[in-house]
């Protein structure tokens, strides 16, 4: 017999531009140490706005003036302005922070912040192996549902499920009300999940972390 959990309203998290058409985007999460090609894509974004990143060096390399740049871009999207990598994120390329970049990387700009979808009436059906979630929006949004048991103590100033790397069910249609049913989890299990709404513009939200047990 499935128990229903009813959730506090809880407000967008993203402020993120439109997404126009496709482009490379990040996926995994960055911070300072790390090297490869997806960090000379990041670098690349952000030497687009000088008042980021003034250097505007591709080194493929994510030394101190990435950081640095990565923690103005934070705080101009109000993810996180203080703390450390370590401490709250400011400075590490984490879910939010990364989710943000991507969205404004497909649309092509680092500028101005755009309000995505709120999302409210969230609901959680559990099941021994499984859980059904509904919310609705106040406009038209397709929704995705990432869910791991794992979460992560270090992103971006919060308790987060990792939105680059846990598994996720999504629900593609354009509405207002919307569900996703999950399928094969353990009983008796917590899982750590998020919500993670496009509207029809290409404006991402995405719902503060949040839990649900399952069935013995």
């Amino acid at each position: 017999m499935n128990k229903k959990i009813a959730l506090a309203a809880v407000s967008a998290l993203i402020l993120a531009a439109p997404l126009f058409a496709s482009a490379a985007t990040l996926t995994r999460q960055l911070q300072a140490g790390m090297s490869g090609s997806d960090v000379s894509s990041l670098q690349t974004f952000l030497a687009q706005d000088s008042t980021l990143y003034p250097e505007g060096l591709v080194t493929g390399y994510y030394g101190q003036l990435t950081l640095s740049a990565v923690q103005r871009f934070q705080a101009r999207n109000g993810i996180v302005s203080s703390g450390s990598p370590a401490t709250t994120g400011y400075g590490r390329v984490g879910p939010t922070t990364l989710a943000t970049i991507n969205a404004q990387m497909a649309g092509g700009t680092t500028g101005t912040d755009q309000s995505g979808a709120t999302i409210s009436n969230v609901n959680v059906a559990v099941g021994s192996g499984g859980a059904s979630l509904s919310w609705t929006t106040n406009v038209s949004a397709s929704g995705r549902v990432y869910y791991s048991t794992t979460p992560l103590t270090e992103v971006d100033g919060m308790n987060s499920v990792a939105i680059s790397g846990a598994t996720a069910m999504t629900d593609n249609t354009l509405r207002t009300s919307q569900s996703v049913s999950i399928s094969g989890l353990q009983s008796n299990t917590k899982y750590y999940y998020v919500i993670y709404t496009t509207d029809q513009n290409g404006n991402v939200s995405v719902t503060y972390p949040a839990t649900f047990t399952t069935t013995n």
